[in-house]
């Protein structure tokens, strides 16, 4: 089994909260983590004891504890906004993984409850301190229908930030071109002058084509 095959077994059964609690970006490259060997099982709070087992069962390791330097397992909880007091400021709003909160700037957020995962990365950016993470009533756990539809919110999200911003770098390079144009139509320059700055706006042009390959292959921030 190669390790990206491994890494998309592993994937599958991890909760994709996309918390980060982890240590990792993710829950896919905590996966990869796990596949290449660089990672324990017992990073996942959100998997908990059910979720080591599984992993351990998979790579026919022992189960181990979870790593309290993670987290700790938890009921599963949602984020309630706490709309008096909300200013609008759409921080809480980018922060969501899986597109679970709605507003726009200067008007009040409020969160979807059935499709947010608990992850709770939408508390630290808030200013005003107004989200809170309750336990989802009436209890239950997190499933595995949980799981796979909080997979293609964040898929959904990654594509839609990613078509952004390739839409921001290939206007940045049309500036950039004209600007090469522009250089080349100056008559005020010595051509050593002109060939620095067409070097300086060609590797910023460089420079977004790297960007845009490194956000294909991972996830937009």
């Amino acid at each position: 089994m190669t390790t990206a095959t491994l890494a998309d077994r592993i994937d599958a059964l991890l909760p994709q909260t996309q918390c980060t609690k982890c240590g990792y970006a993710g829950c896919r490259p905590y996966a990869e983590a796990i596949a290449g060997g660089e990672a324990p099982i017992n990073q996942c709070p959100p998997g908990g004891a059910a979720g080591i087992a599984r992993l351990a069962e998979l790579l026919r390791r022992p189960p181990l504890p979870l790593n309290p330097a993670h987290g700790v397992e938890r009921p599963l909880q949602v984020a309630v906004i706490d709309e008096a007091l909300c200013i609008g400021c759409t921080l809480c709003i980018q922060a969501c993984p899986v597109e679970a909160i709605v507003g726009a700037a200067k008007m009040m957020h409020t969160v979807l409850a059935a499709d947010c995962t608990g992850c709770d990365l939408c508390l630290p950016p808030c200013p005003m301190d107004c989200i809170a993470m309750v336990p989802v009533q009436p209890p239950r756990a997190w499933t595995p229908a949980d799981a796979g539809t909080a997979r293609r919110r964040f898929e959904a999200r990654r594509a839609r930030l990613l078509l952004e911003q390739q839409s921001r770098d290939d206007r940045l390079a049309a500036k950039a071109l004209d600007k090469l144009d522009e250089l080349d139509a100056r008559d005020d320059l010595a051509p050593h002058e002109i060939e620095r700055k067409k070097a300086t706006v060609q590797a910023a042009i460089e420079r977004a084509r790297a960007r845009r390959q490194l956000h294909a292959k991972g996830t937009p921030q």
